[in-house]
Formats: structure tokens, sequence, C-alpha cells
């Protein structure tokens, strides 16, 4: 088991290398899920996104979210990378990979990470429109 692969970034992200981040080699398999960013919201064209993060408490939230993740699956490896700044319509905003001896707890780990990220995790989206912008919430 290795350790947690946590990161928020104003860079791209490398796909691959969350992937390999999150690889083990008494894992079978890997999960991994891809956020980008859409050229549509509630009826409205999207024309780009914009991430804020409270950088120190999103990366403390996201490392509880990877061990919670550990007790609750037999999780070999867990790398979560979000980006904020501004992005464009097609690009990376999150990408959460996980890999567990079998297939099942690795799809049902990754889900269960995303979800809860857009939950509990300090990071905030505004979405920008062709006619005006508004933040959204993604917090319950």
């Amino acid at each position: 088991m290795q350790a947690n692969y946590i990161k928020i970034t104003n860079q791209e992200i490398d796909v691959q290398e969350v992937i390999r981040m999150s690889s083990d080699d008494s894992a079978g398999a890997i999960d991994v899920f891809i956020g980008t960013v859409r050229n549509h919201s509630t009826g409205k064209k999207v024309v780009r996104l914009v991430y804020e993060a409270f950088d120190s408490m999103a990366l403390k939230k996201l490392e509880e979210l990877a061990n919670q993740a550990r007790e609750r699956w037999p999780v070999a490896g867990v790398a979560i990378v979000h980006r904020k700044g501004d992005l464009s319509i097609g690009d990376v905003a999150v990408v959460v990979a996980v890999s567990t001896p079998h297939r099942s707890a690795s799809f049902e780990a990754c889900q269960w990470l995303i979800d809860t990220l857009k939950e509990v995790v300090p990071i905030w989206k505004k979405e920008y429109y062709e006619d005006g912008q508004i933040w959204v919430a993604a917090h319950a």
C-alpha cells in the first residue's frame, strides 16, 4: 500500500500521471473518473469555468476522503487531482483514480470519492455563459 497522491493545481492535469500514482502491484483494478468542462449547463451555453479553492483546507479534506475510502474498501492506491483557475471547454477539471484487488471495490470507491468530493471539499465553480456568470452550488 502506498501513500495517497493528492494535489490541487492551476496547471493542466496529466491523467496518466494520476493513474500511475494510484497504481499498485497488489491491485488488479484501477477505476478512473475524469471530469471535464462541458459546453452547457442548465439550458445555457457555457463558454468557460473558473474553479477556486481554499487550498490548505481542500487538501486536508481530500486526504481525509482518501483515508475514509481506504477504511471502507480494500484500496491499494488513491490519487486525486483537482484543477483550479480558468478552464476552457474540454479541459480536465478533476481526476480520481483508485486501485483495488478487484474491480467492484474500485468502481464503488471511485464513485464515492467523486460524489463526496463535490459535497464536502471547499472547491467552488463559477460558470461563465454568453450572457453572464453564476457561482454553482456543488455542496448539499
